[in-house]
């Protein structure tokens, strides 16, 4: 990934100069030989003052991206990019840095052919908001699980639809809470629904199987990619991205070895490695390699501390975790959250956790995938790392927690009190459930009563694996007030229809 600095960024004002003129018109050619652009162009990670843009062409070549503060990309500046290579199957990615705070920022991508230099791919155009750095409204959306149980892109029931009414809701980015692809859910060719009606999945061969080798792996992510509404949202929103099983396989954890005859390659480690490089090459992340866990500052209103719930894992078929350094979250990151937590001065701290913190997820008759034990006692395994966290905020005093998931396939709001929970040392909060984006309708899952939640609302279909076509698609928004820094949020559906709302109180 390259980057530009502060100094060669964008200033108003000042054209692009020589470079510019890459941009300006594309050079002769006969039908064919130019560079193609192949999956459009995404964002990610927007800061302050930075963000990532990504694109894939067809072909090895030079990316080029210019960058401005106006429509018109008057004043621009353009960026020499990486080599894009057959080594990260043609993808690339710019970190642009020195960008205004709290303004749009209109790019757009070219791709410069390798064998003949000078010949530009057409230009595709992206924009994304930079976080602000004072006070003002903030709104995002977010949900999880995508081309899941065998559903995919069917363009007579809307394809990737969910995508297209999160855009019209205009956010500032999207928390893509994981699952971002279904590696291990080959589709078929049709699904009959219960009504007799047809569902006719696009295919690509990467679909047809399990992924293994590092090229089924990419394939997750440039199927998703085929489908226009998915492409006119990553195009307009930028991301902030974390993942969970499916990027790899149901379920997975750290050293496991499979008992699966869908797959040649047993050791999970292997594949993991596989599904992680993938991921980095095809999701607009700041990073290739390592821990995804990160915080992001979006001005003095809110602070989002994105977990990694998957590198760390200990077993799912321990009743406890016996090495403190695992979990589900490791010692050096549960140690980064708190202490993250203790010293942000944002009115609202969402944490984003990939595994609802109270809902039960079994694995096995005797294992579980998430948090929760299932039952109301006293903290045990994985739950004893998220009572250490909350037990440290509250002594604190942090106050404006918040937790937003998917995961589990319906959308759901609990709200969590000591009053009610076998932990007394912990101030209330609410956890927030959105999903399916497009996938399968699951739910509702048992509460643990270990930290006091209720269920407050839950909107989940009358059968497991409800198809995208019978509703129960969700995606959740919120919006923070720049003058009370009140945080409401809505729940909901495909549509964009909102299910439920609630408005949080800074300091209640």
């Amino acid at each position: 990934m390259t980057s530009i600095s502060r100094r060669n960024l964008l200033r108003a004002g000042v054209a692009g100069g020589v470079a510019g003129a890459l941009f300006e018109a594309p050079a002769f050619s006969s039908a064919g030989s130019r560079p193609v652009i192949t999956h459009g162009v995404q964002s990610g990670d927007a800061t302050a003052h930075a963000a990532v843009v990504w694109t894939r062409a067809d072909r090895p070549g030079r990316l080029w991206v210019q960058a401005s503060r106006r429509p018109d990309f008057r004043g621009s500046r353009v960026i020499r990019g990486p080599l894009v290579t057959p080594d990260t199957d043609f993808t690339g990615k710019v970190l642009l840095r020195g960008l205004p705070s709290g303004e749009k920022v209109y790019y757009r991508a070219k791709v410069e052919s390798a064998d003949r230099p000078g010949l530009f791919s057409l230009p595709v155009d992206g924009t994304f908001r930079t976080a602000p750095t004072h006070r003002g409204d903030v709104r995002f959306v977010w949900t999880g699980d995508v081309v899941g149980q065998g559903w995919g892109i069917d363009p007579n029931y809307g394809g990737l639809k969910l995508f297209e009414s999160a855009r019209l809701r205009r956010p500032d980015f999207l928390l893509h809470s994981g699952d971002t692809v279904y590696a291990d859910g080959p589709l078929a060719e049709t699904v009959t629904l219960p009504d007799g009606r047809i569902w006719r999945n696009r295919l690509t061969d990467a679909k047809l199987k399990v992924a293994e080798s590092l090229d089924e792996y990419r394939g997750q992510y440039a199927y998703n990619l085929l489908d226009d509404a998915y492409k006119r949202f990553t195009a307009a929103v930028p991301q902030i991205n974390q993942w969970d099983d499916h990027e790899v396989l149901n379920n997975w954890y750290p050293g496991e070895i499979l008992d699966d005859a869908r797959y040649t390659e047993k050791r999970v480690d292997v594949l993991a490695a596989r599904a992680h490089r993938a991921y980095h090459e095809w999701v607009p992340t700041p990073v290739r390699s390592g821990p995804v866990h990160r915080k992001i500052s979006y001005g003095p209103l809110l602070d989002i501390f994105v977990l990694d719930m998957r590198t760390f894992k200990d077993p799912n078929t321990d009743d406890t975790y016996a090495d403190p350094k695992r979990g589900l979250l490791g010692a050096t990151q549960r140690r980064w959250l708190i202490d993250g937590l203790r010293n942000s001065r944002a009115t609202w701290k969402v944490i984003a956790n990939d595994l609802p913190l109270g809902l039960v997820v079994p694995d096995s008759p005797v294992g579980q995938e998430g948090v929760a034990q299932g039952d109301a006692g006293a903290p045990e395994g994985r739950e004893l790392e998220f009572a250490e966290v909350l037990r440290a905020a509250h002594r604190h005093g942090v106050s404006g927690i918040v937790f937003l998931t998917a995961d589990v396939h319906y959308t759901a709001a609990h709200h969590y009190d000591p009053k009610r929970a076998a932990v007394q040392d912990f101030t209330p909060f609410w956890e927030f459930v959105s999903g399916p984006a497009h996938a399968g309708g699951f739910g509702p899952n048992a509460l643990d009563g270990t930290f006091g939640p209720e269920a407050v609302f839950v909107h989940a279909p009358p059968v497991a694996n409800a198809s995208p076509a019978e509703g129960y698609q969700h995606f959740g928004e919120v919006e923070i007030d720049g003058h009370s820094g009140a945080l409401t949020v809505h729940l909901r559906d495909r549509d964009g229809v909102a299910l439920w709302s609630t408005t949080l109180r800074p300091g209640h």
